[in-house]
């Protein structure tokens, strides 16, 4: 196996790792987090947010950025540039990169970061304080979702093809 079908499938398999995490939170988890007091779905979330930066989710979302960037490198240097579905790679990596660890760096790290901020023993700045973060924070959670599902569309049909 070629250095390129190993990274491919090392794409694959984080794009569509990274993709069921954040599924689960636009599938149910937030749902489930709904089902509480809201200061309590706020405590949750807060105790979410404090374990997720953690090895394996970290390891899972930016070793798979590395391993799509390192896999345009090693295509573009073996190929001579892009050609074929050396396209679908490289939109596997703009999507991921901008739509999965942009969207986290940009618009839920922020509001995250925010929700933590918030005194863990303050009922009703709590309850406010989930009632502002939960909107906002799944919309850009679905966009995270979509962008590493279509990342790893985009990698099975160069898998399949190539």
């Amino acid at each position: 196996m070629t250095v390129v079908n190993v990274l491919l499938v090392l794409g694959i398999v984080g794009t569509g790792l990274v993709s069921g995490v954040f599924f689960a939170f636009s599938g149910f988890v937030m749902q489930g987090l709904d089902r509480l007091p809201a200061a309590d779905a706020a405590r949750a979330m807060q105790e979410i947010n404090v374990t997720a930066p953690r090895p394996p989710l970290m390891l899972a979302l930016f070793g798979t950025g590395l391993a799509l960037v390192a896999l345009e490198v090693v295509a573009f240097m073996l190929a001579g540039g892009i050609e074929g579905t050396g396209w679908l790679m490289l939109a596997a990596a703009i999507v991921y990169l901008v739509g999965a660890i942009g969207v986290t760096a940009a618009a839920n790290v922020p509001r995250n970061n925010r929700l933590a901020a918030v005194p863990e023993r303050d009922e009703t700045a709590l309850a406010a304080a989930w009632h502002e973060f939960r909107p906002g924070w799944l919309a850009w959670n679905h966009v995270r979702w979509l962008a590493s599902a279509a990342a790893c569309v985009c990698l099975v049909v160069t898998l399949l093809v190539g």
